[in-house]
């Protein structure tokens, strides 16, 4: 009896990003249930496939996969309509080749969290824990699912005497736009929630 291959057709479509050297890939699979960022060949080799078969085209500076989607973030001395359909074709042929296997490995949440305990050095009063907790729920509540549709992301880094200190990721990571976020929007909505909150600013991660 002929065996009929019954794969689902891997789909990919490109979405424009507020961040004009940043293009989001979106798939019809999911390709990873988590957040990864990858800024060098380095960094990933370890963790993902996908980002490290990535970081060998050479217009390639960072690599984000997040749920169905990847956002490249190119060198400036590529251009997009030079680039985009072989970028497209290339992720679309590497989900297909390795659809049996982790895109990103599942040990890299473990891994992240490692990384973070080890760089936050955070000791926080009881009063501060507090609004801590609330500043994580903003973020994840009303701030993550806007970023996210723009390919990119924002996690809390700090919270030091009023002021609040978030990475800002994928697309959002180097946007000529991302400032005019996080002040007129994150900033104040985080000051109208929580009063105790001065200011918010971004650092590279």
């Amino acid at each position: 009896m002929e065996t009929v291959n019954t794969k689902p057709a891997i789909l990919l479509y490109t979405e424009q990003t507020p961040n004009p050297e940043s293009l989001k890939f979106v798939s019809n699979r999911i390709l990873y249930k988590g957040i990864a960022e990858f800024k060098d060949a380095e960094s990933c080799k370890d963790w993902s496939i996908l980002a490290s078969a990535l970081f060998g085209l050479e217009y390639v500076k960072s690599v984000y996969i997040s749920n169905n989607f990847v956002t490249i973030t190119k060198k400036t001395e590529s251009e997009w309509h030079e680039i985009m359909i072989p970028a497209k074709e290339f992720i679309r042929n590497f989900i297909i080749e390795h659809a049996e296997e982790e895109l990103v490995s599942l040990a890299y949440e473990e891994h992240k969290r490692n990384v973070e305990k080890e760089t936050s050095g955070a000791d926080y009063s009881d009063e501060d824990q507090n609004i801590v907790v609330r500043i994580k729920e903003i973020i994840e509540q009303y701030v993550k699912p806007a970023v996210e549709m723009d390919g990119g992301n924002i996690e809390f880094k700090s919270y030091q005497d009023g002021v609040v200190t978030v990475y800002m990721q994928g697309s959002c990571s180097g946007c000529p736009s991302s400032t005019v976020t996080l002040k007129a929007g994150i900033e104040g909505l985080m000051k109208r929630m929580l009063p105790s909150v001065k200011e918010v600013v971004a650092e590279a991660q």
